[in-house]
């Protein structure tokens, strides 16, 4: 899974995440998600979220240990 379809994301789930800072890098960021920020069912460059901690990026990596 590579985060860009929002019913694959959900509150507690790991995932590695792209902070905008980070864009032209794709250095990853790994943490919680505590809220999906992206309202449409489909974002090409991955789903919004905010991890537990407080960051925010768009989703690359799904952690394969919770699906």
């Amino acid at each position: 899974m590579n985060g860009q379809n929002r019913k694959d994301i959900y509150p507690g789930l790991e995932v590695g995440i792209i902070l905008k800072k980070d864009q032209r890098t794709g250095k990853l960021t790994y943490g919680i998600v505590k809220d999906i920020l992206t309202s449409s069912p489909f974002h090409s460059r991955g789903i919004k979220v905010r991890l537990e901690d407080g960051q925010v990026g768009r989703v690359a990596e799904i952690s394969w240990l919770d699906t």
